[in-house]
């Protein structure tokens, strides 16, 4: 069955749905049972989608999770409240004093800050490593190394990573293997197929798909789902069944969203390759993309997210390129209906294990489903605005 049908017909159990077409929203913290026997059937079967406590689920979350986990390849997902606390709750439930992380150099920022403060302190050491390693990672393992984290492609300057081959070789030093998949979705890659143990997915961006609501989901595989479902009940994580509602929803249609999103974003591509100002292109699909070739092996497609970087430029005339944007709106976050705009400053305090070239300025799209050539004429005359700050400042 391919992934446009998938989606579709997953997680819609009539026991979930009562034979209606979406899992309906059950709000509950307390459920109440007739009998000893039925109290103590639940408390025995919590894990296996059992009705125990409102903050083990109930059939809005289970629907959603079964549907997820199905996409992604793996047996079971964990819901949250942010992308952020899917991955701060995989890597506590796997990590303790005295552990070792190997992080990539190009994670999120907000994953950089939790190794940097809170594991810090926890005791775990972060050792950041090149995207772009390879074998090359096999020299970075301790015997206390645990954890080995990808994200793939990078934070803002989208780095592919050799997925299988990062996955493979910590395997043979009995390491978990954890991705940061939401570039992908749940179904432009198949992170378990490619030896990954957990995937997770900022729910928030393409799942949800309308800027609307805040989710992170981490899908294990058989070995690891009972730690990640258990550790992640006892730190206490819970989502709401009406954010939970609204994010299966957004799931129906994210085959028909991504492609649009995909086809968007190449043609906006292709028309800032043309462009004189333009270094180099930070997409994916693009060979100028550190690790394309892994994306041609790995991915079945891309999406609205890239970066393009500039030859030359300055805080002020980036701010005059994404200033006074008309379709463009300058914000974090990405994966809703509209266009986003960010100038990214200070990549390079954000490295350790890699050097990032801050001279040439760059500049993160995520391309939305408005008219092509409107989000055109807008770049177009942000260039116009750039270009004349640019002699302003030569002058």
């Amino acid at each position: 069955m391919k992934k446009e049908t998938q989606i579709i017909s997953l997680g819609r159990d009539k026991k979930w749905t009562q034979g209606v077409i979406n899992p309906p929203v059950y709000r509950a913290s307390t459920m109440v049972f007739d009998t000893m026997e039925d109290l103590r059937f639940a408390a025995k079967n919590k894990a296996n989608g059992e009705m125990f406590y409102g903050r083990r689920g109930g059939p809005t979350h289970f629907a959603f999770q079964a549907a997820i986990a199905e996409l992604e390849g793996g047996v079971g997902t964990a819901l949250y409240p942010s992308g952020s606390a899917a991955i701060s709750n995989s890597l506590l439930s796997f990590l303790k004093a005295g552990d070792h992380l190997l992080m990539v150099d190009s994670a999120y920022e907000p994953t950089r800050d939790l190794c940097n403060k809170l594991l810090a302190g926890y005791g775990i050491e972060t050792t950041y490593y090149d995207p772009m390693v390879g074998e090359g990672i096999e020299e970075l393992i301790r015997p206390n190394t645990k954890v080995l984290f990808l994200e793939s492609p990078g934070s803002i300057t989208m780095e592919i990573q050799d997925v299988p081959t990062l996955s493979r070789i910590a395997h043979e030093h009995d390491i978990v293997v954890m991705l940061d998949n939401t570039w992908a979705s749940p179904i432009n890659s198949r992170p378990f197929e490619m030896g990954v143990d957990i995937s997770i997915q900022a729910a928030t961006k393409y799942i949800v798909g309308h800027s609307d609501v805040m989710m992170g989901t981490a899908t294990a595989n058989e070995k690891h789902w009972e730690q990640l479902r258990e550790n992640s009940y006892l730190l206490g994580q819970c989502t709401s069944p009406d954010d939970v509602y609204l994010a299966s929803r957004g799931l129906r249609t994210l085959g028909i969203r991504l492609a649009q999103h995909e086809q968007n974003a190449l043609k906006v591509a292709n028309w800032l390759n043309s462009r004189p100002e333009v270094d180099h292109l930070r997409h994916p699909a693009f060979e100028t993309c550190p690790g394309h070739e892994f994306f041609k092996r790995d991915f079945s497609a891309s999406n609205g997210l890239f970066s393009f970087v500039l030859k030359q430029g300055n805080q002020k005339s980036v701010t005059a390129f994404v200033e006074n944007m008309q379709h463009f709106k300058m914000g974090f976050s990405w994966g809703g209906f509209e266009s986003l705009i960010l100038g990214v400053f200070g990549i390079d305090k954000l490295r350790t294990a890699t050097k990032w070239d801050s001279s040439k300025p760059l500049i993160r799209l995520h391309i939305g489903l408005e008219n092509v050539d409107d989000l055109i004429a807008d770049l177009d005359a942000a260039f116009d605005r750039f270009n004349a700050e640019l002699k302003l400042t030569a002058k």
